[in-house]
């Protein structure tokens, strides 16, 4: 997909792409002009720890999405990595503060890669904050897809200002909301990226956020407005489910291999009614009067361990997240005409609401199972899930699948761009360590990713060596 670095040689002369860049060559990058858009910072970086020495470039892509560039000051492979962002973004460089490789440029320019990433568009207090959409289109559009190309497209003029040439291969990667970006990437830009790696996609937003999460509060949510499953029921329940399912896939190790193979009998918890009534809601997911599945499963076995984070807060204080993203998304970005902030998911309608995420399922969504663009342009995709996963549930993941095999002519023919890895155990993109401790530190898709597209050898694995 990319220009060759021999075509490459040609264009730029004498001026070798893996030269030492200086100091000096980082802070003149203040001065590069470009349309649409303009530099704000940028700044040369020491080495520390595992990350090299490297020039970081902040800009502004018009109207108004922030831009981080990092750029290895040595040693640059010729290649370019993106990053995805988490929740409803925000945050410039979020996940590079943390220690996790997910979401995070930090993957990327280990490995000597110019790296960047965005905050999508607008700024924001948290990852849940969603006001800055309130009837605003143009930053809508951004969050759902403009980002991506214009974070590409600021890059690569700071990357070609820099090196004197552009990059020969490129890369995404990204988890939750970075995953639904990667599949929007692979539909909108399908030319872009030689390789992508999703990782928990939240594909079909407007059905998970809206629909899904919505249908989970209601479940939850008593008449008087107390939570009917708290974590003491998450606990006793998870204990159940590991007691009887743990052992269908063969053997006793703590993980549920698939949980549509569970078959629980939560007689012996004696929960009551309204309990059980909850729970099973929450087990089948969204469903309408006359019995119709409005978005694919609902929260699996074996992710009660997780509840306490997305569903049903801790016995110390701490408020669930999924609450959280259903009400922003549901009051400022799942309807054309916003509610606003007296808007509440108990006020969603199952019946008439679904239809009205259409407008903006069309901005945010990537759940087109149709990658013939993509797969024609040569491209690679990793997509992986945990099966544990209680706030983007995995069967979406694996219906899209499914159906983007069917629309490939075969899952054999699919596979040849695309591989699905299942993770048993695994919470949300890996935030919370598992059974055994397997979290996002467990996996490592870059690996295979670049076997894959450097020397042809499809992946098997995606777990950390």
């Amino acid at each position: 997909m990319k220009t060759t670095f021999a075509a490459l040689a040609l264009c730029v002369g004498a001026t070798p792409l893996f030269a030492q860049q200086s100091e000096t060559d980082c802070t003149a990058l203040r001065d590069v002009v470009f349309s649409g858009g303009y530099v704000t910072s940028a700044r040369a970086v020491a080495a520390q720890n595992s990350l090299p020495s490297y020039c970081e470039v902040r800009a502004t892509a018009l109207p108004s999405i922030s831009i981080e560039v990092r750029l290895p000051l040595e040693n640059w492979n010729g290649k370019y990595y993106q990053a995805g962002c988490g929740g409803f973004c925000g945050i410039l460089g979020r996940a590079d503060a943390g220690a996790s490789w997910v979401n995070a440029m930090r993957p990327g320019l280990e490995l000597g890669y110019a790296t960047a990433t965005s905050d999508s568009g607008h700024h924001a207090l948290s990852v849940v904050d969603a006001a800055w959409a309130a009837n605003n289109p143009h930053a809508e559009r951004d969050w759902g897809w403009r980002s991506i190309g214009e974070t590409n497209r600021v890059a690569g003029v700071l990357i070609d200002a820099f090196y004197g040439g552009q990059a020969e291969q490129a890369i995404f990667q990204g988890c939750s909301t970075g995953g639904r970006m990667a599949h929007v990437a692979a539909q909108r830009y399908p030319e872009m990226f030689d390789g992508i790696i999703s990782g928990a996609p939240a594909m079909d937003y407007t059905g998970l956020v809206a629909t899904a999460m919505a249908f989970f509060v209601q479940a939850k949510t008593a008449d008087d407005g107390s939570q009917i499953l708290g974590p003491d029921d998450a606990k006793a329940i998870g204990d159940l489910v590991m007691q009887q399912c743990d052992a269908t896939d063969g053997t006793e190790d703590g993980l549920i291999e698939d949980p549509r193979a569970c078959e629980i009998d939560y007689s012996s918890l004696g929960l009551s009614n309204t309990k059980m009534d909850a729970l099973m809601k929450w087990r089948e997911g969204p469903r309408n009067a006359a019995g119709d599945q409005l978005y694919p499963g609902g929260i699996p076995e074996g992710s009660e361990p997780f509840w306490w984070l997305w569903l049903t807060g801790n016995a110390e204080g701490a408020a669930p997240l999924v609450p959280a993203f259903t009400t922003g998304f549901t009051q400022y970005m799942a309807f054309a005409d916003d509610p606003g902030a007296e808007y509440s998911p108990l006020d969603f309608d199952i019946e008439t609401d679904p239809a009205r995420l259409e407008t903006m399922a069309e901005v945010y969504n990537g759940d087109n199972p149709d990658l013939s663009a993509f797969r024609a342009a040569g491209g690679k995709m990793i997509v992986y899930h945990g099966w544990a996963d209680a706030i983007v549930t995995p069967y979406k993941t694996v219906d899209w699948y499914e159906q983007a095999s069917e629309a490939a002519g075969g899952e054999e023919t699919l596979k040849e761009s695309v591989r699905l890895f299942m993770v048993p155990g695994l919470d949300h993109c890996g935030i919370l360590p598992g059974p055994g401790g397997i979290n996002a530190a467990s996996l490592d898709p870059m690996a295979p990713m670049e076997r894959w597209l450097n020397d042809d050898t499809p992946p098997t694995s995606i777990m950390a060596e």
